[in-house]
This record gives C-alpha cells, structure tokens and sequence, in this order.
C-alpha cells in the first residue's frame, strides 16, 4: 500500500509543479529544433551535447520507467528506505522522459540532413558513450544474477547526473572559442532553467508535506539533474548576455541613400556586423 498525502493543497501543488516541470522542459526542446529548421543548418550547435544529452534522457527514461511501473523494484526501493516512504518518481517525471528521448533524436537526425560545417562528433565523446553503454551491459549482468534491480536503476540514475554535467561544457567551450551563442538557441536555456526550478520545487513539495527528506536521498539524480540545469543555464546566460552579446557573424550592410546630389560619386556598400 502506497504513503498517502498529508495535505491535499501540498498534493495539488506536486502534481502542479511536476506538469508545469514537464511543459517548461520539453518546450526547452523546441527553439533548438525550432532555429535549426529556419536556418537549414545547425552550424554553432555542438553535436557531442547532442549525443551526450540523447544517452543521459534514455537512462533517466530507464530509471523513470523502471520505479514508476515495476512492482519489484518499488518494493525494493520500500525495503530500502521505509515503506512510509512516497516513491520519488511521478507520471510527469515519465513523460519527459519519453519526450525528452525523441526529441534529441530528431535533433540529431536535424545533424544529419542540414548544413553542419566541419563540425564531428569528437572521439572523447564517443569513447564515454561506448564506455556508458559498456557498463550499463556489465551492470545489469550483475543485477541479473542477484535480482538486484533497484541498485541497478540507481545507477543509471547517477550516470545520467555526470553526463548532464558533461554534455553542457563542450557547448560551453565552443561558445568560449566562437565569443558568440550564434546557432545556440537562448530560449531552450531559459526554458531549461525555469523548468529544473519547477522540478526541484516538486521534489521539495513532497518532502514538506511528509515531513522528511528521504525523498531526495532516494531520488538523489532528480534532485542533483536540477541544480545541474540551472549551474549551466545561468552560465549560458552570462555568454549570450554579457560576455558575447554582440558577436554574431556579419551578415547584414548599410548601403548609400538612394537620393544622392548629382556631383556625389556611389559609394560601395560597407558591412557591418549585426547585433544578436
């Protein structure tokens, strides 16, 4: 039998909070799909976050999917941390992360069929996705041998913290070579940040009205994913606000006035470079 609310008020504003996390962070998605579209390119959009940002949405869908609808493993999960004890992970909590999957899928097939440069996918990049995917194999032999498949889900769930971490700094490191955020779309970074703020007011929801913390012990990738987002999205903001707001290529010129004095030679067009 699952812990019930306390307050039904604290209930209400979980469940507000999660869908609001939900709607703010898949939109986050679609400015980056959005600017890749209307530009036929995505020329400034590093394509090792891409990838690193696809593997760590398909573990956290992993673990999601795995807590949420497993009877053995929330069973596990009650042995191990109480079974008065609310399990940490909501529908909403799911359902980005199945949207979360696709999307970085069609933003990597966006890579494939636009202009890109001479943009790659580094061998750093691939060598820690083989690496995850290698343990994830060995991990669940192990699980498989002893049924334990709550230790195997948790640590799905901190890889996926420590590829959130990394796949933001290749972005990070490009816009610091550029000295621009051309081709890096800000609206997914604002919606980022607003959602890993609903996500953690969520997670802090529960925890008040049970009158315990065990919550973000026991969905500790949740708690840690959040901080993480806003660590980055208040970084990329500083870039594209204050450090390089005024560094997009050239693409626009200032010609002459059309009427000119009879004596006044035409004068070439000069070009200047356009604000962000």
């Amino acid at each position: 039998m699952e812990t019930e609310w306390n307050s039904f008020a604290l209930e209400v504003t979980y469940t507000v909070l999660g869908w609001v996390a939900f709607v703010v962070w898949s939109c986050s998605f679609y400015p980056q799909f959005i600017l890749n579209f209307l530009r036929k390119s995505v020329v400034g959009l590093n394509f090792n976050y891409l990838l690193l940002n696809n593997t760590k949405h398909t573990l956290y869908l992993i673990y999601n999917v795995s807590l949420y609808f497993s009877p053995a493993i929330r069973f596990q999960y009650h042995k191990k941390y109480g079974f008065d004890q609310m399990i940490p992970v909501a529908a909403n909590d799911v359902a980005f992360s199945t949207h979360a999957v696709l999307l970085t899928a069609v933003l990597l097939f966006q890579v494939a069929i636009y202009e890109r440069g001479n943009q790659s996918i580094s061998k750093i990049t691939m060598g820690i996705v083989i690496t995850v995917w290698t343990t994830v194999a060995v991990c669940s032999f192990i699980a498989f041998q002893s049924n334990s498949w709550l230790w195997l889900i948790s640590i799905f769930n901190t890889m996926q913290v420590i590829i959130a971490a990394l796949k933001y700094i290749p972005q990070v490191i490009m816009n610091f070579m550029r000295k621009s955020t051309d081709g890096f779309s800000i609206g997914n970074v604002l919606l980022d940040f607003g959602g890993g703020m609903a996500n953690y007011a969520q997670m802090a929801t529960q925890s008040i009205d049970q009158n315990s913390w065990v919550n973000f012990s026991g969905n500790i990738g949740k708690v840690l994913l959040s901080l993480v987002c806003m660590f980055f999205d208040l970084l990329f903001m500083c870039q594209h606000y204050v450090l390089y707001p005024s560094n997009k290529a050239a693409s626009a010129s200032v010609t002459e006035p059309l009427i000119k004095s009879p004596n006044q030679p035409v004068a070439a067009s000069v070009p200047v470079a356009e604000n962000v």
